[in-house]
């Protein structure tokens, strides 16, 4: 049966720090048993940001296994084969977003870099908190797609819909 289906999801920014963690972590939870959770970078800094770890932790997720790497690691032929790659890298800071190559689903669903913020430690764990808020509201959103029952340009239509909900750093301009 084909929504028995496991999906493949990697979640994609530069450094692979902090927004690309956070989606990891919230979709390992939220989509466990239906989507297996992956992140990379296009120039991954080596380290997790603590305050990623901090927040998962402090909304109750795992923070088992996090590393940052780069996006090479799921280019190779003994990689798993994504069925969804999601950049979470804001454009509008100027950061460089991998293009990915194959033919999974992709979406761009950019929120500001919590980890740009300076500040006292309260707003840089507010900043945190905000962008686990946007991102688990779009995996939220996600995970209740009946993805196995939509053609590829229904879904990539929804997909493009969620990366537009509240705090995305980009939005498509309408027709006046």
């Amino acid at each position: 049966m084909m929504s028995d289906r496991v999906y493949n999801v990697l979640f994609l920014c530069t450094g692979n720090t902090a927004r690309s963690i956070l989606a990891e972590g919230i979709l390992r939870k939220d989509g466990s048993g239906r989507f297996n959770a992956f992140s990379a970078g296009s120039q991954p800094k080596g380290t997790v940001n603590p305050y990623a770890i901090k927040t998962l932790e402090e909304y109750g997720y795992s923070t088992e296994g996090f590393r940052s790497k780069n996006w090479e690691e799921f280019a190779g032929p003994d990689a798993p084969k994504m069925d969804f790659v999601f950049t979470v890298c804001d454009n509008a800071a100027g950061e460089a977003c991998p293009i990915w190559p194959g033919q999974p689903m992709t979406a761009h669903w950019g929120i500001e870099d919590p980890a740009a913020i300076e500040g006292t430690e309260i707003e840089k764990q507010a900043a945190f908190n905000q962008a686990f808020r946007y991102l688990k509201n779009r995996i939220n959103q996600f995970v209740a797609i009946p993805v196995h029952r939509l053609d590829r340009l229904a879904l990539g239509k929804r997909l493009r819909e969620i990366g537009e909900m509240e705090g995305a750093t980009h939005t498509r301009v309408e027709a006046e």
